[in-house]
């Protein structure tokens, strides 16, 4: 199952604006009311890569195919969602199924977009949604922990790991998202064992106004400060121009942009946090039929790498010959970088590097 970042926030704050924009299409009703959004929308979306263009011209590629990530737009949470209400237990549950979550605070005004809590404050909106992701948290630990309780009883061993959850625990009585723990703590990896919602990492996204007003800006600096804060990635983008943009033809968007001053889109910027923040990296193959970026976790070992393009790679793995992007950039063939010494033969233990060129010697 690919990893996947949900699309969160309140409703009306411009989740499935932003998601449709990011897939291009009209998948997701963007209406002014909430709960538009009650069932998930899935969509892949292409993670930037300068890299592919210059393969393609390098090896005369037909077709360049990006790595992708997988975003989910997901219902609009109100105050007291842990307990029910809006559409909370269906939000939560959709959270839960996801990697990572992109949380969408609304820094624009407009008498025609209702606002929930009656006027944007990205955040009291934060707190709003970390609020009750914490509080369905709590509920999870408060479950967990009398079981771990009568497991030490059994199994004294497991004294630390309980006493990592009953810090977890008051943490989440203060409100205080289990992201907050380092990521190589025991109370992060309960967390993880327990699913928590708290603590998937996050982008914070500061949903801008068209013309990027001060008020609006100023907004978007205080989602820059929450991101800050917790140790998060924060993306500032409009999502009505990325709206906008997404229906033009590439060269329409670019004379657009340049006409905004903007230097790339937003949605590049969010895919790549995603991405990031997911975990993946990026190998890369070229070949006269395409130029291709593989997304694998960081530490994937080569013959793991070779299944994500097809299972009987993995299975017959010999060897990979592994050529640097910067290397393949230099010398311009595989022939005359093999030529110089920079071609590599790595067996089973190699773990797969950012920018890999590769290719797969098996047999089955």
């Amino acid at each position: 199952m690919p990893l996947s970042c949900g699309i969160v926030g309140l409703p009306n704050v411009g989740k499935s604006t932003i998601f449709n924009a990011l897939t291009r299409s009209a998948q997701a009703l963007a209406a002014n009311y909430p709960f538009a959004t009650i069932d998930p929308n899935v969509g892949e979306v292409a993670v930037p890569d300068a890299r592919l263009p210059v393969l393609q011209r390098l090896t005369h590629a037909q077709r360049i195919i990006p790595a992708t990530v997988r975003f989910v737009d997901i219902a609009g949470l109100v105050r007291g969602a842990s307990s029910g209400q809006g559409l909370g237990n269906a939000f939560l549950s959709h959270i839960r199924e996801t990697d990572a979550i992109a949380m969408v605070l609304r820094c624009f005004a407009d008498e025609d977009v209702v606002h929930v809590e009656g006027a944007p404050d990205p955040r009291r909106d934060y707190e709003i949604v970390a609020i009750e992701l914490a509080l369905a948290d709590l509920a999870t630990m408060l479950r967990r922990v009398p079981k771990l309780e009568r497991e030490v009883r059994a199994d004294p061993k497991l004294r630390e790991y309980l006493e990592a959850a009953r810090r977890l625990t008051a943490a989440l009585e203060e409100a205080k998202p289990a992201r907050s723990f380092p990521r190589d703590s025991l109370e992060a990896q309960v967390a993880a064992d327990s699913f928590l919602l708290s603590g998937k990492p996050a982008i914070y996204v500061a949903n801008v106004a068209e013309g990027r007003s001060d008020e609006s800006m100023r907004q978007a600096g205080e989602v820059a400060a929450v991101a800050q804060e917790e140790g998060g990635r924060a993306v500032i983008l409009s999502g009505k121009i990325e709206a906008e943009l997404a229906g033009l033809s590439e060269a329409e968007a670019e004379a657009f942009r340049h006409e905004m001053g903007m230097e790339r889109s937003g949605l590049d910027d969010l895919a790549a946090a995603a991405y990031d923040i997911l975990g993946l990296m990026t190998f890369l193959t070229a070949g006269e039929k395409e130029a291709r970026a593989w997304p694998i976790p960081k530490g994937t070992k080569a013959p793991q790498a070779a299944g994500t393009i097809h299972g009987d790679i993995e299975r017959g793995f010999i060897r990979a010959e592994i050529l640097s992007y910067d290397d393949y950039v230099e010398f311009g063939t595989v022939e005359a970088a093999r030529a110089a010494g920079r071609v590599r033969s790595e067996g089973r233990e190699y773990v797969m590097q950012e920018g890999d060129v590769v290719n797969f010697r098996f047999n089955v």
